[in-house]
């Protein structure tokens, strides 16, 4: 057994627990629910989010892949549908405010058009707080799966967060040489 195949295995026996039987054993269509222009534009609202500065961006850590990816995997169809809805929607705005693409705006326009959004997005959530059974608002998602996979990627893990490698440095792509796990 090599390594991949072990943690396939734990992955099956654990993963039911955290994921849930119905996203475990979902069709594997569910990844290309996003057109390639899609996931450009998740990498620029991403990037509009968190920009490259003196650190990476959000862009050197292919967040718009990830969201693509987790959301695709993890997310309710209603959820699913309404992150996809957004990104015609913004696209939309854009061409109405700007007068051509999200992609294809400047920096300035790009962060107008998202702090427009999200005091947008504040206010639905403000009205759904006493409401359970409202949907959360597409830019409260799409900003949610940003943090999470900047900060979760090895650019924003380790070259942006405080990182202290315990028990040793990042190792991405380790061979699997036979022995067992640590356990610490």
């Amino acid at each position: 057994m090599d390594r991949r195949e072990l943690l396939r295995a734990i992955a099956a026996l654990t993963g039911y627990a955290f994921v849930g039987v119905d996203r475990v054993l979902a069709d594997a269509s569910d990844s290309n629910v996003y057109t390639p222009a899609q996931i450009v534009l998740l990498d620029d609202i991403a990037e509009t989010i968190l920009p490259r500065t003196g650190t990476p961006g959000a862009k050197d850590a292919q967040v718009g892949a990830y969201i693509a990816r987790y959301s695709a995997a993890c997310y309710t169809p209603a959820n699913l549908a309404i992150l996809r809805a957004g990104l015609g929607e913004i696209d939309a705005r854009s061409r109405k405010v700007h007068g051509r693409e999200f992609v294809k705006c400047t920096s300035a326009q790009k962060q107008k058009l998202l702090i427009d959004i999200d005091a947008e997005a504040k206010r639905h959530a403000r009205k759904s707080s006493g409401n359970g059974a409202r949907p959360p608002h597409w830019f409260t998602l799409c900003k949610q799966l940003t943090l999470l996979g900047f900060f979760t990627s090895e650019a924003g893990a380790t070259r942006v967060a405080r990182y202290r490698p315990v028990p040793g440095p990042y190792k991405g792509v380790v061979a699997y040489k036979g022995e067992t796990f640590w356990a610490w």
